[in-house]
């Protein structure tokens, strides 16, 4: 054929892969194994030219590395609980199961005609029985290890998906699933002790060496780190059987310009006052209805209460300061309770100038000693200051020499002691939906929480419900709620609660080492496949899910389901830069924005195809379905082919950037690709050697011994765009080269090799017309001679005055005279000594030539 059909070929070449069962993963100890797993995605009903990039990324690791020898594990399952399928099913009447279904098969259908090297025989989803029945076994291990309780907490609900949401699932005060503002609500929850985690979790940021440093910097800054002092206020008058407050403070050296003492509406003693205070309960009701998140909290209108009860000064019993409940404090970050110090935390002062309260400096800044107005001055810890408040009778020093003298002070003197507190949150695991793993616990009257036996595993999601009214269906669902205690037999109830869905996200790369086994792994499947080598996903993970799998993998590991090597799961992550597009938009009568999809404009004429309005075309962006700037992949690949979408997305930009998809460049990166087959083609059709060229055949040789090293970079470096660019550069060199027929063909060959990982389709087509032996997907990765890398020849730069003005390549070896010599015949020279002869003339050998006229 003259020209390449898509159509036909990459279903072949996938129908033969399948038929040789290439991407097969079995546990072979004889090779060494790589284990490559892209971020599984949501089956929301169509993949996105997201999905290409990032799973065509995993593909050319996956398939290069298999060229090396190595035994490659790359699977694919489907992250498939949550709430997009449950609000389908009230939407449409069906149910979440059966459109979650539907979906997988469609997007199933979309990604395979991408040519993935997947091992499609491991796929499963999260909502499979068979998934989280195993899920289920591990709660009970977890269980029975303490790593999982449950308790009475303040927990985030949100009021439209009508759940409790985990700290890093609130996103400026809102759902980040609804965009609902969250309410504050206290509800008996089931915890996973992450926090037990922090120091560990935290210091092994440092070993991996593999990870972005951002997604490393921003789990650090979640776990949050602090060192501070921890210190009682005692009470003025007892509170029910309370006698004191206890505040952390990373600020212990600031204790001298405390001006009152706040506490969250949720501490006990806010709750305990407000059973006789109507407009306490008012005031705490109306804060718990507003946003957690920090940001949240720092940019809100700062409210309190005065409660009327005071407390007294650690340092001077005689020193009161008032109790008020402020709506800033939240009762999970610290103790619930701060001493608020005006002059030194804007918050504070914020607070301080509303309701009339104190505000004393305890230091000022040595060259500025004013005292604050309405600034706060809060220096960084390690600046000096000028001390003019402090027990300890400090003069100049910084904000951390104080800090510790306060706490040594505080420890000697019995009232305060130095600790250190992380910000992260044990993390909350129940969620008030139907669509999720049950949590496998029964509550009995008699015997309390009983987790169900593990023989009557996976505890199933009935069929039989209804979402007609708003809430928990399996709250109303007696037949399933309703049960026998496994312990006593007595009537109990079942826990109607299901996991948060990155319980389902945090262990999925665990079971993909063995997904059929009858535990949640096999230990020597475990063993051999475990760590995964390359994990790649956004960056948008970095906390949730990322930290999240990191707790799990320990977890896992103290409960026997996972060496101890594996306590991190992933050595390397890779985090790709986002698909963006132009918006195409055009006026309604009111001036508001009307999208229009690409394929409804015409982008030469900047018109709307169907009625000729003129378009207004927005910078490239996020690709977004109510902005309609969203690229089909489906519709690119029956229209280019699966290769044309790879190449492009590998060649546009480094893979850590955002890339924009343009229709030229599709069809720029079509036509290249057509002219790789168009020279494998003259090649194949060419008859006989032609005329012996020595020269040319040993300088194509080099050339594609060069290509070999710089692809191999590439692709070792995540640096894809660059293998792709001396692919580009490769071609151009065999279509110009004079070499025999039997060079250009091998060289051909190893052009294939180079770009199988890339464009497997068009890599097996070519090797096959040139003669390459089997399939180009199981052939060695091409070694470059050394010999061929050795450069015998050296370009040096010409300076004139100091100037460059041109540039010699010369034999590594040629004698200094006679560089010397086609220096000086060199024509900008000879033009700029006009006759004459040169003042100085300088050869350093292999570096530069300096002539001075």
């Amino acid at each position: 054929m003259s020209r390449y059909d898509p159509a036909s070929v990459e279903a072949k070449w996938q129908a033969q892969w399948a038929s040789a069962d290439v991407f097969t993963a079995k546990r072979d100890e004889s090779k060494p194994k790589y284990y490559v797993l892209e971020m599984f995605p949501y089956p929301s009903g169509r993949i996105h030219i997201g999905h290409v990039r990032n799973y065509t990324m995993g593909d050319v690791i996956a398939r290069y590395k298999l060229s090396t020898g190595h035994n490659v594990l790359h699977p694919m399952g489907w992250d498939a609980f949550g709430m997009p399928a449950e609000n389908a099913a009230m939407a449409s009447g069906g149910h979440p199961g059966q459109w979650t279904y539907d979906n997988i098969a469609v997007m199933r259908d979309q990604m395979k005609p991408l040519g993935l090297s997947i091992d499609w025989s491991r796929e499963f989803a999260t909502c499979d029985p068979e998934y989280y029945g195993q899920q289920q076994a591990m709660f009970i291990d977890f269980l029975e290890k303490g790593l999982v309780y449950r308790k009475n907490a303040v927990v985030n609900w949100d009021p439209i998906d009508m759940t409790v949401l985990a700290n890093e699932q609130v996103i400026d005060g809102k759902g980040w699933r609804s965009g609902a503002p969250v309410e504050r609500r206290e509800l008996t929850q089931w915890f996973f002790r992450i926090s037990d985690y922090s120091e560990e979790l935290l210091d092994a940021l440092d070993d991996l060496k593999d990870w972005p440093e951002k997604v490393r910097t921003m789990q650090a800054n979640w776990i949050g780190k602090s060192r501070g002092m921890r210190v009682t206020f005692p009470l003025s008058a007892r509170v029910a059987d309370m006698e004191g407050i206890e505040v952390f403070t990373t600020r212990p050296d600031t204790l001298m310009g405390a001006s009152f003492l706040g506490i969250s509406p949720d501490h006990p003693i806010a709750k305990e006052l407000e059973k006789d205070n109507a407009q306490l309960a008012d005031f705490n009701a109306e804060c718990r209805r507003t946003g957690t998140s920090e940001v949240d909290l720092e940019t809100a209108e700062k409210r309190g209460f005065d409660t009327g009860l005071t407390v007294r000064h650690p340092l001077d019993p005689a020193w009161e300061l008032p109790i008020w409940v402020a709506n800033f404090i939240l009762m999970d970050y610290g103790t619930g309770a701060i001493f608020g110090c005006p002059a030194h935390d804007q918050r504070d002062l914020d607070f301080a100038r509303k309701y009339g309260l104190p505000v004393t400096d305890t230091f000022v800044a040595l060259d500025d000693p004013a005292r604050v107005e309405n600034t706060a001055f809060v220096p960084m810890k390690s600046e000096k200051v000028k001390w003019i408040n402090h027990f300890a009778g400090l003069d100049e020093a910084t904000g951390d020499e104080a800090i510790d003298a306060t706490i040594a002070f505080a420890e000697r003197r019995g009232w305060g002691k130095g600790v250190t507190q992380y910000r992260l949150r044990d993390w909350g695991l129940s969620r008030q939906r139907y669509w999720g793993c049950p949590i496998p616990v029964i509550h009995c009257e008699t015997c309390g929480i009983v987790p169900e036996k593990k023989e009557n595993l996976p505890v199933k999601l009935p069929e039989d419900v209804s979402f007609d009214k708003p809430g928990n269906p399996l709250d109303r669902h007696p037949t399933w709620r309703d049960c026998s205690c496994p312990k006593c037999g007595a009537a109990a109830k079942r826990e109607t609660d299901t996991m948060d869905t990155f319980v389902d996200s945090s262990w999925y790369y665990a079971r993909f080492t063995s997904p059929r086994a009858a535990t949640p792994t096999n230990a020597d499947d475990a063993a051999y496949w475990m760590n995964v080598d390359q994990y790649i996903g956004g960056i948008e993970h970095a906390i949730l899910h990322l930290l999240y799998s990191r707790f799990f993998a320990r977890a896992m590991n103290i409960c026997g389901h996972l060496p101890d090597s594996a306590r991190e799961p992933f050595n390397a992550l890779f985090t790709q830069g986002m698909v963006t597009h132009e918006i195409y938009q055009t006026r309604d009568e009111k001036g508001r924005p009307v999208y229009h999809l690409p394929e409804e404009v015409d982008r030469d004429s900047k018109t709307v195809k169907a009625t000729g309005e003129a378009i207004e075309i927005v910078p490239s962006a996020k690709m977004s379905k109510s902005k309609k700037n969203v690229v089909d992949p489906v519709a690119i690949i029956e229209h280019f082919g699966a290769d044309t979408a790879r190449w492009f997305m590998l060649s546009d930009s480094p893979p850590e950037r955002d890339v924009e998809w343009t229709a030229a460049g599709a069809e720029a990166t079509f036509k290249h690709l057509q002219r790789v087959w168009r020279i494998a083609e003259d090649i194949r059709n060419s008859t006989g050697e032609g005329a012996a060229d020595m020269t040319a055949d040993a300088a194509l040789a080099r050339e594609t011994a060069k290509t070999i090293r710089d692809v191999t970079d590439g692709i070792e470096g995540f640096a894809f765009n660059t293998s792709v660019a001396k692919l580009y550069a490769f071609t151009n060199t065999i279509a110009k080269s004079k070499a025999s027929r039997s060079a250009r063909a091998q060289a051909m060959r190893v052009m294939a090799q180079l770009m199988s990982p890339m464009v497997p389709h068009l890599a097996e087509e070519v090797w096959s017309a040139l003669g390459g032996e089997g399939l180009v997907a199981t052939a060695a990765w091409p070694e470059a001679d050394p010999v061929l890398l050795v450069e015998d020849s050296v370009t040096l730069p010409i300076q004139v005055n100091g100037k460059r003005r041109s540039e010699l390549t010369v034999a590594k070896d040629l004698p200094r005279d006679e560089i010397e010599k086609l220096a000086l015949e060199d024509a900008a020279v000879q033009r700029l000594l006009n006759g004459g002869q040169p003042k100085k003339l300088i050869v350093v050998p292999g570096r530069i030539i300096n002539v001075v006229v």
